[in-house]
């Protein structure tokens, strides 16, 4: 089966800047450990849109930015109690287009946050936790 390799920017501007510089392809090709095509299809694109980087890929696009993303998990962050439904929900009020909560949930894994499930317990206000203290206290065996 035929792979094609997909370089890293670095190394298609190094081999532009060497044929840039008067270096034959085939000198570049054996520095840059590349086949001689690479260089070719590369000094072509290269010559025709002064541009090195690769294109961009095809697949499916992005449905949230990465400013998105940072705004989803600063917001997972804050009010941990929210559930991947109820930040879809407020990430799709913000950016004003629709976001699934499969995709909140992936977003949130990536960036290090997990299990968003609804909360069993009620957080205890602070004059509650001063209570139970002083309860634990008076009844200590």
């Amino acid at each position: 089966m035929n792979r094609r390799n997909h370089f890293h920017d670095e190394i298609c501007w190094r081999a532009v800047g060497m044929l840039q510089a008067g270096a034959r392809q085939s000198a570049v090709a054996r520095e840059l450990n590349v086949h001689l095509s690479f260089n070719h299809r590369l000094w072509n694109h290269y010559q025709s849109d002064q541009n090195a980087s690769g294109r961009r890929g095809s697949g499916r696009r992005r449905i949230t930015t990465t400013a998105d993303d940072r705004y989803l998990l600063q917001c997972a962050r804050r009010r941990r109690t929210l559930t991947a439904r109820q930040l879809a929900s407020q990430l799709s009020a913000t950016a004003r287009r629709p976001v699934s909560r499969p995709t909140v949930s992936h977003k949130l894994h990536e960036g290090g946050q997990f299990a968003r499930r609804p909360v069993v317990c009620v957080p205890l206000s602070p004059a509650h936790v001063r209570a139970r203290l002083h309860w634990a206290r008076e009844h200590r065996s």
